[in-house]
């Protein structure tokens, strides 16, 4: 009987020792890993919310990088706006200065000269303003798509045609009768384009700030679903591993006690 109580219970023993071996086991690969959910056998349900919050957290992610490009791209076609504006107010200063009689045709066809370098500076700048190989002031790129969205949607910017003919100062000369109000006309639609950039700048970093912030609590939430306690990991193998010790203790306590029992029958 003692031997058949031995077997049955070694038996319960192995039986017992090879769960907790499995247990111990997915337990030290969750502690290697600093994840409680491995596998869709470790929480299937929690692994399908948390792969559902990574994937919106990559998109938010995305998004503001496609928006840091926008903000790229307006930054440098308004810093050329700055140089145009520049152009244009020496443009009007030799102008104003043409307008005077004092000064003979010879005079006026120097001012022009001066003029002339102006214009192909502007000309310049707004046929050779680049960002990622695009032209930005030339008028090729009337709008200018930014997927801000994680859906990929967005906001629609406008780029102003900042050419001579865009302006609508092409051919402009002192030399003989000339209006002035041309130049002062192209000076108001810069300044209308550069406060427009300006506006659509701030309403991309407001939704940089936004996709930041939401990217950052969705994975904050997928942490709190996916990551490890480790304290109470660490504390719960401690504990198993004592449990194990005083198992196996006890086990040789009961294979000492039944060879005692056998030499005293034998």
């Amino acid at each position: 009987m003692g031997g058949i109580a031995g077997i049955s219970q070694n038996r319960m023993n192995y039986g017992y020792n090879k769960i907790g071996a499995k247990n111990d086991n997915k337990l030290s690969n969750k502690i290697s890993s600093g994840k409680r959910i491995n596998s869709a056998a470790d929480d299937a349900a929690g692994l399908a919310i948390a792969k559902k919050l990574e994937k919106q957290a990559r998109a938010l992610n995305m998004a503001s990088e496609n928006t840091k490009m926008g903000i790229g791209a307006l930054n440098v076609g308004d810093g050329a706006m700055s140089g145009i504006m520049d152009y244009l107010q020496d443009i009007r200063d030799v102008s104003i200065r043409a307008m005077n009689g004092t000064y003979s045709d010879s005079d006026r066809q120097a001012m022009q000269q001066e003029i002339n370098g102006y214009l192909d500076g502007i000309q310049q700048m707004a046929k050779g303003t680049q960002f990622n190989t695009h032209t930005l002031l030339d008028g090729n790129m009337a709008t200018m798509d930014i997927a801000t969205n994680p859906d990929g949607t967005g906001m629609k910017i406008q780029m102003a045609d900042s050419t001579l003919a865009g302006l609508g100062i092409a051919g402009y000369s002192v030399t003989g009768d000339f209006d002035i109000s041309a130049i002062d006309n192209a000076i108001s639609k810069v300044s209308e384009a550069r406060s427009n950039m300006g506006a659509s700048t701030n309403a991309l970093e407001h939704m940089l700030s936004y996709n930041n912030s939401a990217a950052e609590h969705q994975t904050a939430s997928q942490s709190r679903i996916e990551d490890l306690d480790m304290a109470g990991a660490v504390s719960e193998q401690k504990k198993n591993k004592i449990l194990q010790d005083y198992r196996m203790m006890l086990q040789k306590r009961q294979m000492q006690q039944g060879n005692m029992v056998v030499k005293m029958f034998s």
